[in-house]
């Protein structure tokens, strides 16, 4: 019974034909989830793969569909901002270490509406504002706020939506100069 592939090539396969081995460390790769051509790519230049076979092999997992750096975006941001709720920024930021151009990356970003970023904050938001129900407005606001800046949301968006949450809170004493500062925050521009 022959061996299986040994995707590190340091096993019996490292004696098999470069772009075999290539393929496989590709192949075992993508079955795990969707990569990057560049992470691919890294990978293969981890394992000592020559540059030539490299491309070659991911021309041709390109050309067959495997490999698709546009549909890898689209659906990483899909996944990201719904799973994870992260916003525009943040994700902008994970395609770029993945290795995905600018062009690409803006281009599925860009499916993301106002409307969806506001929608996804605001559903990030209600679920932390119980926690915070023993915290005046200017306390709940700032750790809102401040969960919405880690999760890639702009300043107008987390302000807005901080704003809006609070303003649907019972107020306590002193909770209208937090509102006032938000709103005032809020309408600056980014």
């Amino acid at each position: 019974m022959p061996e299986p592939p040994d995707p590190d090539g340091t096993g019996p396969e490292a004696d098999a034909d470069p772009e075999s081995v290539a393929r496989t460390i590709c192949l075992t790769m993508l079955t795990t989830r969707a990569r990057s051509r560049a992470e691919l790519s890294d990978a293969l230049a981890r394992k000592g793969v020559d540059d030539e076979v490299a491309a070659r092999v991911l021309d041709r997992l390109g050309a067959v569909g495997l490999v698709d750096d546009a549909a890898f975006a689209e659906q990483w941001v899909s996944s990201r901002h719904r799973h994870q709720g992260l916003g525009r920024r943040a994700l902008a930021g994970e395609l770029h270490r993945k290795g995905v151009d600018r062009e690409t990356a803006t281009t599925a970003i860009d499916e993301i509406g106002r409307d969806d970023e506001r929608a996804r904050a605001r559903a990030l938001v209600d679920r932390r504002l119980p926690a915070l129900a023993r915290y005046d407005h200017t306390v709940a606001a700032r750790r809102l706020v401040g969960m919405l800046a880690r999760k890639g949301y702009d300043a107008g968006v987390a302000y807005g939506v901080v704003r809006d949450a609070l303003a649907e809170r019972d107020a306590p004493d002193g909770g209208d100069e937090a509102l006032e500062a938000l709103r005032t925050a809020a309408d600056q521009p980014d």
